[in-house]
């Protein structure tokens, strides 16, 4: 019997691609009989929320981590120890680059991209400060987790770790939810879903859609997701945007399974992934993808989906308009992304995870 602690606080904000990766993780070990998880919350204000989203089966804390004030000092100090909060525990799982400094517990960090390194422009002030936390975890010892090859590869180049010790577990993803079949009237709609983000490429979405906009006069351009630090761009992209009044933003959808399952095409322009949940669940629903050859979507996404380069605007426009053309090519594409998503299960993540757990408590 292990006991394990595990950064729960992406339970607490909006599911996007971490934190429903964090929630499914944390509901197959929960109901683990080998296993005593205790989640944590780096977070002060949002603490009540992580404890009210923790599942049956494991246990919260003893209160919360007040994140600004911790990441500053472990960035320099091996102290306070995580045990403060947990007590004793044989692992901690930082799921969110962050793995607290402990007294005897293994650490594992998740790193899921290195957007911070690659592209530091695309993110916030807070993503930036992950790579130097991430090397002082590597740095004392701590084992790294990723879900994609590729971001393995560059986890290993970037912070000289040995690779043996970059494990690659990638996430699951829960079946397709029921959908109303009432209702099924609208214009048919390509679909981007994501937080509006720099890294998600939505304006050059816009652009593409404007060039295939005249030769579909019914279909329309829906963008789904939180807000993020690419509004102002987004928003300055539709409003010179030609057709901009067929493009319908939507913000956070709690509950996206029915926009999914009737787009005609799920879009995904992003310029850089360490995994990609959309393309996955869209292909869940039986919608035909075009996505980007960004970062790991060729080792996630493989031949179920029509891919082009990031940032080449006509390719996409182009690929989009050869799936909504093209039925064979529809039809394939949903036949292969059934097979495709069929590889990505809770019960093989949550049991590796269990096992490298194992392997790092033994290995102090």
């Amino acid at each position: 019997m292990l006991t394990v602690a595990v950064d729960a606080t992406p339970l607490a904000g909006d599911r996007t691609g971490i934190g429903r990766a964090v929630s499914g993780l944390v509901r197959k070990l929960a109901a683990r009989d080998d296993l005593t998880l205790v989640g944590y919350g780096l977070t002060a204000g949002g603490w009540h929320r992580v404890r009210e989203a923790l599942p049956e089966g494991s246990k919260p804390a003893r209160g919360p981590m007040p994140a600004a004030a911790l990441l500053r000092v472990w960035a320099r100090a091996d102290m306070p120890p995580v045990e403060l909060w947990t007590g004793d525990i044989d692992v901690v799982h930082g799921t969110n680059y962050v793995v607290p400094p402990a007294r005897n517990a293994a650490r594992l960090v998740s790193v899921w991209d290195l957007t911070a390194v690659r592209y530091p422009e695309l993110c916030t002030a807070t993503s930036r400060r992950y790579p130097q936390l991430v090397e002082r975890a590597i740095g004392q010892g701590a084992w790294v987790h990723t879900g994609a090859c590729s971001v393995a590869r560059e986890i290993v180049d970037h912070f000289g770790v040995e690779p043996s010790r970059v494990r690659v577990i990638p996430p699951g993803l829960d079946p397709p939810a029921a959908v109303s079949t009432g209702g099924q009237g609208g214009p048919p709609y390509i679909l981007g879903l994501g937080r509006t983000e720099p890294r998600k490429d939505f304006p050059g979405l816009v652009s593409a859609f404007d060039r295939i906009a005249s030769s579909h006069p019914d279909l329309q351009l829906w963008i789904a997701g939180p807000a993020g630090w690419g509004e102002d761009d987004l928003d300055a992209a539709i409003r010179s945007s030609p057709n901009r009044a067929k493009i319908k933003r939507l913000g956070w959808v709690s509950d996206a399974s029915t926009l999914v399952s009737r787009a005609e095409v799920f879009a995904y322009p992003s310029i850089y992934e360490g995994f990609g949940y959309p393309p996955l669940e869209a292909m869940s629903f039986g919608v035909p993808v075009v996505a980007t050859s960004a970062g790991a979507l060729p080792e996630v996404a493989g031949d179920a989906v029509v891919m082009v380069e990031p940032g080449d605007t006509d390719a996409l426009a182009g690929a989009l308009a050869r799936v909504l053309g093209d039925e064979g090519l529809r039809q394939q594409l949903v036949e292969k992304g059934k097979n495709r998503v069929a590889r990505f299960t809770w019960d093989a993540a949550a049991s590796a995870t269990r096992a490298l757990y194992e392997e790092i408590a033994g290995s102090r």
